[in-house]
């Protein structure tokens, strides 16, 4: 092996263990490091407690739907803009995963009473969205308490969970 071999090799291996660089195709953006999604999950923070109000405005933040409240998470925490769309237009802009492809920062999306009328595995089943915040744990904003961490093990959560989406930098 060359030098220049060992070091390019010794380079990559120092980058991949320290989370920093996300593997892909080539010529494709990456999907967020984990430093990156941690990133998405601490501006959300900012935000917990903060009253949950269907069809928010988008441009206050004193009230927040869920969609809003994942776009104030993206934008502020790694500069992406989801658009000012609702769950089902960010769910469009995301790269599809498994739930056991999950990562920190990823988007989870859920059915609600409204959606659960249409098939299971189409968009208009997609009602709720939320920030993966690992641990089987959700950051999101609904009803009374507004922003706040819900566990997606068991219950409500895990009945109807829909899908998941990465987004790339």
């Amino acid at each position: 092996m060359t030098k220049r071999n060992w070091l390019l090799k010794t380079t990559l291996a120092v980058l991949l263990s320290t989370s920093m660089v996300a593997i892909g195709e080539p010529g494709q953006a990456s999907a967020l490091t984990i430093t990156q999604g941690k990133q998405v999950i601490k501006a959300g923070e900012k935000y917990l407690g903060t009253p949950y109000k269907y069809a928010s405005s988008r441009y206050t933040k004193s009230t927040m739907d869920c969609s809003e409240f994942t776009m104030w998470a993206y934008k502020e925490g790694v500069n992406i803009d989801l658009g000012k769309g609702g769950a089902r237009s960010q769910y469009k802009k995301g790269t599809r995963i498994k739930r056991s492809e999950l990562r920190v920062g990823d988007l989870v999306f859920f059915s609600t009473g409204a959606t659960m009328k249409y098939a299971k595995g189409t968009i208009e089943r997609i009602g709720h969205v939320g920030i993966y915040a690992g641990n089987n744990k959700v950051l999101h904003t609904y009803g009374k308490g507004g922003v706040r961490y819900s566990s997606m093990a068991d219950g409500w959560w895990d009945d109807h969970y829909e899908a998941a989406a990465r987004f790339t930098k």
